[in-house]
């Protein structure tokens, strides 16, 4: 879980609702016609706007805000070193047995593209290509929470149109009129959390991890050309630090 973004939810809802519950209850603050046509609106349209496929996916891709499977920078450097060490000194074929202990796909395959002699250039092509396709399938999912992110105020708009339609048709009794204004007002509020406080932090969170994720794939196969080469351990880690800040790089030969 990454604490970050968990701590931004708890901050960011409850301190919303500690001030709501400090000038009145939670009660003035639910309504289900409000609720019906924020949610259903939004998610309606976001269907018009994308393919169903497209749509669901998305829940997939959520995973990617509370947990993080990049593997840091120094544990890549670490893991190639290692694995230069052994190709250098038994052999790259050697390292056909550490394929299934891979927790990460990506590495896996490249590796065992390299033990099987496949030519680098060929390697550098089919490995970018995932990459490729690992970066549209990120963009997609920031890309429709913030088409969300657009359509929940607007459609906190439409619901406040409709209230204060139905509101100035019974304006006969004066006393409706505050709370036909309130409850008029809850959409628009709806759908500012909504875009605010949810898909507008998940999308920038999205694409950071994109980005976390798409250097450690590029560190990957830098590191995987250099074995498929035969490289010297310590000029594969200099070939990795050239992806790092030099604060964050750390020689592993003393």
């Amino acid at each position: 879980m990454d604490a970050a973004t968990l701590i931004g939810i708890i901050c960011a809802f409850a301190l919303v609702l500690s001030a709501i519950m400090m000038g009145s209850g939670l009660n003035l603050f639910f309504n289900v016609p409000s609720l019906m046509i924020v949610l259903g609106g939004t998610f309606g349209a976001t269907m018009i706007n994308y393919p169903i496929r497209d749509v669901l996916s998305v829940f997939r891709v959520l995973k990617n805000v509370f947990f993080s499977k990049a593997w840091s920078s120094q544990e890549i450097i670490r893991k190639f070193i290692d694995l230069s060490k052994r190709s250098r000194k038994e052999g790259i074929l050697v390292l056909e047995s550490s394929i299934p202990f891979l927790a990460d796909r990506f590495l896996a395959k490249g590796l065992q593209l390299a033990i099987d002699g496949m030519e680098p250039k060929a390697i550098l092509e089919i490995l970018e290509t995932e990459i490729a396709y690992l970066q549209e399938r990120h963009r997609s999912g920031a890309e429709i929470l913030t088409t969300m992110a657009g359509f929940f105020p607007a459609m906190g708009m439409i619901g406040t149109l409709i209230g204060l339609i139905q509101m100035l048709k019974t304006m006969e009794d004066p006393s409706t009129i505050g709370p036909a204004m309130a409850i008029a007002l809850l959409t628009t509020f709806y759908g500012a959390i909504a875009a605010n406080l949810v898909c507008l932090p998940m999308a920038g969170k999205l694409r950071k991890r994109s980005k976390e994720e798409t250097l450690a794939k590029e560190m990957m196969v830098t590191g995987i050309l250099s074995l498929a080469n035969g490289e010297n351990p310590r000029i594969i880690e200099q070939k990795l630090h050239s992806f790092l800040s030099p604060s964050m790089r750390e020689t592993h030969f003393h």
